[in-house]
């Protein structure tokens, strides 16, 4: 196995993450374009324009056919990954921090930061319908201790487990909205 360089980035890289089948390695950085590159070879495939400041999470679905991005910008947008055209974009009070599809990827879970009086929170939306991305989550959880900078959802779409800035690990039950570890 040989290491590759890979080239497309001007500023530092936030986040990277293979799908499933390891075939494609997606990249966000500090600039404000995601990009997907063949792991094989490096090539670069493509880059998903249309976020104004940092990317700072971005994450896959199980099909490798959307990938959802969170940034600086305030927004959180879904892209479809054959032509790398944004499908769907949620506006928030502050910067998007982590972000994760459920397994069955119909659920989505994303993570706002704590600024200007907005404390952080995990918000859900559901991916199938395509109007509710422009509206409020179909679950909010404030989260007024540390903001949360990792998020994994857990078993069977029930829970979704957080890492926090101070290093604490939470287990959130979706389904009675509160913190349950």
């Amino acid at each position: 196995m040989k290491p590759l360089m890979l080239h497309g980035h001007e500023r530092p890289i936030t986040q990277i993450k293979y799908n499933r089948e390891g075939d494609l390695l997606f990249s966000s950085a500090k600039d404000h374009i995601p990009n997907v590159w063949y792991s094989l070879n490096g090539e670069r495939l493509g880059s998903f324009n249309g976020h104004v400041g940092a990317v700072w999470c971005l994450d896959v679905n199980w099909e490798s056919t959307h990938l959802m991005t969170g940034a600086a910008d305030n927004s959180l947008k879904i892209w479809d990954i054959s032509n790398g055209k944004a499908i769907a974009s949620v506006t928030t009070l502050s910067t998007v921090r982590a972000c994760v599809f459920s397994y069955s990827a119909n659920l989505a879970a994303f993570s706002t930061d704590t600024q200007r009086k907005q404390i952080c929170g995990i918000n859900v939306i559901d991916c199938r319908i395509t109007d509710s991305f422009g509206s409020d989550p179909i679950l909010h959880i404030p989260v007024p201790e540390y903001k949360v900078t990792a998020m994994q959802w857990g078993p069977i779409d029930e829970t979704i487990v957080t890492g926090h800035e101070n290093g604490r690990l939470c287990q959130w039950d979706i389904r009675m909205s509160k913190k349950t570890k």
